[in-house]
């Protein structure tokens, strides 16, 4: 018997490759391209839904680093598969200062490996993989992080970072 879900398994990007071109809209219907951040590095992360709250708490999270990880020269931007309108709804409930884009048909979230089978509570599902990455001033991966978790995660990239 064959895994399809191991057919589908995404490419992981690697630290050297370049970072997938994006526009997508942000909360406000504007877009947002990856072009726009060259000459500063720029944080990737991707998520599975926005008003969940392991999503919740990394965003509040990434808030909170904001100020500090601005001053390092780095910029953020969350990625979900969530309608602009809902991306709204969560930055207004959680007082988010963070950019956040709609992926609803997952292109940018596929191109970046972080779409495809997952574990979710001991069952084979697909889905969007909790994902990281520290896109540099170039536009290459400098740091790609898969299925990390919601809860520490910030602070262990700023650990890593070197970052406060």
């Amino acid at each position: 018997m064959t895994d399809s879900a191991t057919d589908t398994a995404p490419v992981r990007l690697s630290p050297g490759d370049p970072a997938p071109e994006f526009t997508l809209p942000d909360a406000d219907g504007n877009p947002v391209s990856l072009s726009s951040y060259r000459g500063r590095r720029v944080i990737v992360y991707c998520y599975p839904a926005a008003l969940t709250p392991g999503c919740t708490t990394q965003a509040v999270d990434f808030t909170a680093a904001a100020g500090e990880l601005a001053e390092a020269g780095l910029d953020i931007v969350g990625v979900s598969p969530d309608p602009v309108e809902k991306l709204q709804r969560f930055r207004e409930k959680e007082g988010l200062r963070i950019t956040l884009v709609s992926d609803p048909d997952k292109a940018v979230l596929s191109a970046y490996g972080a779409y495809g089978p997952k574990k979710l509570y001991g069952k084979e599902v697909v889905g969007v993989i909790r994902s990281t990455f520290v896109i540099d001033a170039e536009g290459r991966v400098e740091k790609a992080a898969y299925n990390v978790k919601a809860t520490g995660h910030v602070a262990k990239l700023r650990r890593d970072l070197g970052i406060g």
